[in-house]
């Protein structure tokens, strides 16, 4: 399985931006994935988890009410619409794929979100 994130840039505050993460391989749909942070001189944050069928999505609090993970499995992409950008999200973003048990092994390259105030 290959992941490949696009869609980051620079935004203001209170913009949006949708991120986009492409996998390679038939068996994309069977399996739940997740979206990651990673701030600069900060730890990985889970972001955001989606279940195989899109069917239920988590959040983690700190971007509740304001992004919205989704996926179309006939495209193999997996999608984090984040709205009303704070500072505070500026981070490389990585989506991952859940082997089990919110235990991921595979990581796209990630891509820059840079919120300006």
């Amino acid at each position: 399985v290959q992941l490949a994130e696009s869609g980051g840039g620079l935004v203001q505050a209170g913009g949006s931006l949708r991120l986009s993460c492409a996998a390679s391989g038939r068996s994309f749909g069977s399996h739940d994935m997740g979206w990651f942070r990673q701030a600069p001189g900060k730890g990985l944050e889970w972001v955001s988890a989606i279940t195989s069928g899109g069917g239920s999505t988590y959040y983690a609090d700190s971007v509740k009410g304001r992004f919205t993970a989704s996926r179309d499995n006939a495209k193999n992409t997996l999608y984090l619409q984040m709205n009303s950008l704070k500072p505070e999200d500026t981070a490389v973003y990585y989506c991952a794929k859940d082997r089990g048990s919110y235990s991921y092994d595979y990581w796209g390259q990630g891509t820059q979100v840079t919120v300006s105030s």
